[in-house]
């Protein structure tokens, strides 16, 4: 069986730019991988991003998705933490 990935564009705001230092990461991930798992991933990375964990909302392809949303290879995924403003 091949090594089936797919790739993504993720496109970071607010606590998640800060903490990559800029605004866009590509990712790969194996077929079937939930948009839950790009949170993940970056938290593992980063982890003072932890305390975003069950707050952040997810985006795919300009439309709000459930955190089970399967990804597909090209998809542009968007993790949209809490923003405070006045």
């Amino acid at each position: 069986m091949s090594n089936n990935k797919i790739q993504v564009t993720v496109k970071l705001f607010a606590a998640y730019q800060e903490a990559y230092g800029t605004s866009e990461l590509i990712l790969e991930f194996p077929q079937g991988t939930p948009v839950i798992e790009v949170r993940d991933r970056l938290i593992q990375e980063h982890p003072e991003l932890s305390q975003w964990r069950d707050i952040t909302r997810f985006g795919v392809n300009l439309q709000f998705v459930e955190p089970e949303t399967l990804l597909n290879d090209g998809d542009e995924v968007v993790l949209i933490p809490p923003v405070s403003g006045g």
